[in-house]
């Protein structure tokens, strides 16, 4: 798993390579700047700390200033950071620290406006799945929990969860089970990946500690739950497939404990924001 030192490093060096030509033709050596970094639109801060990396891993004598903190929702025009020192390095880190910003406060806007969709008294919780920016997951999954979401497991080395491909290969749902409890270790819950009633009632005898119900109908998904908190109450059911924001409420309402939704990395959009030179020495 990529660090988040690795992952600025590559990014610095994807978009400087030999350096700035411009800012080098441009700028004075000796320029020292101030530049605001705003947000343009409403949105959730998320990666305050590794935009700040950024700019330090390329110079450690730039200071970054907080005016707001992962987690906060702000409104268009609110400034979140100021940056001091060296007008070259803020140019040259300006691009790569957005790109992080921009895209960690997408993820984190688009889980929050999930969230809200949870009725008041829901048991559920939105989740994220592994449907991730290689070598960005651990930031997404990060931005993820700022928008007051829950991660699903990390990658395939943290969780069991047994789908459709591995029930074909394996023969049945029963039997995959069986063999995932003799090898995997006993602190890891297993879950299995069902599409009909039949199959959640197979999972649900042969042990399975969680049930994904996958791109269930919505009344099929409520009569999973009471046929589920009947017979296996300690069994905990997952919503998954084809989950839009429209449906979190209604899907809530059947009872599941966790709605997962591919989309609050996959297609999180950027939110807008720019850092502007206020001054310059």
């Amino acid at each position: 798993m990529f660090s988040t030192e690795q992952l600025i490093k590559m990014a610095l060096t994807e978009d400087l390579a030999t350096g700035d030509i411009t800012t080098m033709a441009t700028v004075p050596s000796g320029s020292i700047s101030t530049a605001t970094v705003t947000f343009k639109e409403n949105g959730i801060v998320a990666g305050l700390d590794i935009f700040s990396l950024v700019f330090r891993s390329l110079d450690a004598s730039l200071k970054v200033e907080f005016q707001s903190h992962d987690g906060a929702e702000v409104a268009s025009g609110s400034p979140v950071a100021f940056v001091s020192g060296s007008s070259l390095s803020l140019l040259m880190g300006e691009r790569v620290a957005l790109n992080f910003l921009q895209h960690l406060s997408g993820i984190a806007t688009l889980t929050r406006s999930y969230v809200r969709e949870l009725p008041a008294d829901s048991r559920a919780k939105i989740v994220d799945t592994r449907k991730t920016t290689p070598g960005w997951r651990s930031l997404e999954k990060y931005a993820v929990q700022v928008g007051g979401g829950k991660n699903h497991r990390m990658g395939l080395f943290d969780g069991v969860l047994i789908k459709d491909n591995h029930i074909k290969a394996t023969g049945s749902i029963t039997h995959a089970v069986q063999q995932a409890r003799q090898l995997a270790p006993h602190t890891l819950k297993i879950e299995v990946e069902v599409e009909t009633l039949e199959q959640l009632h197979e999972a649900c005898q042969a042990g399975a500690d969680v049930v994904m119900l996958d791109n269930m109908e919505t009344s099929l998904m409520k009569q999973a739950v009471e046929k589920t908190r009947k017979s296996f109450s300690h069994v905990l059911l997952e919503a998954s497939g084809g989950i839009t924001r429209k449906r979190i409420a209604e899907v809530a309402a059947t009872g599941v404990d966790f709605i997962s939704v591919g989309a609050l990395t996959h297609s999180a959009r950027a939110i807008d924001i720019s850092m502007n030179i206020m001054q310059e020495k």
